[in-house]
């Protein structure tokens, strides 16, 4: 586990130390979602394959940027016809829309270490503003140098304003798949060099 490799950074409140580029690291984290199904219980769910840039400015923690990109076709709920139906034109059409991407334009201060990150969030060929409430998690240096920071996020959407709007009627009433969606993610990044953040 990461939390055992790693050790606190000194005085690590101190924001300002936090300053740099970093790059997400997709084997110590979890772009995940939670939807209701048949109206009884929840479906949870993540994509495999991302990549993302945080530009940390701890002094001015507002300054901060974040970009994400996400593979809709790594898109896993542990039911084989299942992910392929959410790749296919009915959801995510992975083949014509390869990527949803998320690009920050603003981040609010919410107190003891919790923001709120507002952005633009694009599925298929519509882009639409999404708030991300988040916490700091913390920061470490790992047994190899590196220097890392973590996050977790949620943010609850409604997937038909993005045109995933397939469903079906139950006979009991209602329908299979919630409109709402909530997503959840949990954030290791590593910070870069100053030759490679150039």
């Amino acid at each position: 586990m990461l939390a055992n490799r790693t050790t606190p950074v000194a005085n690590a409140g101190r924001r300002q130390e936090l300053t740099g580029a970093y790059t997400i690291d997709p084997v110590h984290s979890t772009i995940g979602f939670s939807v209701r199904h048949a109206m009884i219980s929840n479906v949870r769910g993540r994509f495999d394959s991302f990549e993302g840039l945080l530009k940390l400015d701890g002094s001015r923690p507002t300054r901060s940027e974040a970009y994400m990109s996400v593979q809709t076709r790594s898109v896993y709920t542990g039911i084989r016809e299942r992910d392929v139906h959410l790749r296919g034109p009915d959801f995510f059409d992975s083949s014509t829309f390869p990527l949803m991407t998320f690009h920050s334009t603003g981040i609010a201060d919410a107190g003891d270490d919790a923001f709120r990150l507002a952005g633009n969030l694009r599925i298929k060929d519509i882009e639409l503003p999404l708030t991300i409430d988040l916490e700091f998690g913390g920061a470490s240096v790992d047994t190899y140098g590196q220097h890392r920071v973590g996050f977790e996020g949620s943010a609850t959407l409604r997937r038909s304003d993005w045109g995933l709007t397939w469903n079906t009627a139950l006979e009991t009433g209602g329908v299979l798949v919630s409109d709402k969606v909530k997503l959840l993610l949990d954030i290791s990044a590593v910070r870069l060099s100053a030759v490679a953040a150039a």
